[in-house]
């Protein structure tokens, strides 16, 4: 089970690592004005979008094995907690993928600063994630 949980917490920093550091791209692309520049963004988004969609799904891939090694996780509370999280972290990531798409087809509508706060949104959800998979205060 110890293995089970290795990969998953690997895998965990691989998604969220992505999901750190697209955004930041994203401030930087939302700036750019010349064609290399653009191109050479879009480039690199799409490749970290792939390798963080790689990560994600190896995260939840075993984190569902964890719950079938131990199905009781299944009634405690905590784990509907971080499972919400994780629903809305989900989200998070396809709403990431419109935008990659948006910057892609050239129809960026957001200025660099709201990428800025945008990017926030992981920070949070990990700390919540992490806070009810370490006190499992329910």
């Amino acid at each position: 089970m110890l293995w089970i949980k290795a990969w998953h917490l690997i895998f965990m920093v691989t998604w969220f690592a992505g999901l750190f550091y697209l955004p930041r791209l994203f401030v930087y692309h939302a700036a750019a004005t010349d064609t290399a520049g653009i191109e050479r963004f879009c480039v690199m988004e799409r490749r970290l979008f792939a390798i963080m969609t790689i990560g994600a799904v190896l995260t939840l891939f075993f984190g569902g094995w964890l719950l079938v090694v131990n199905p009781a996780l299944l009634g405690q509370g905590w784990l509907h907690g971080k499972l919400g999280f994780i629903a809305l972290l989900l989200g998070y990531h396809l709403w990431i993928w419109r935008l990659l798409r948006a910057f892609a087809a050239g129809r960026n509508v957001h200025p660099g600063v709201w990428y800025r706060w945008f990017n926030e949104i992981p920070s949070v959800l990990l700390i919540l994630i992490v806070l009810l998979a370490v006190l499992r205060p329910f």
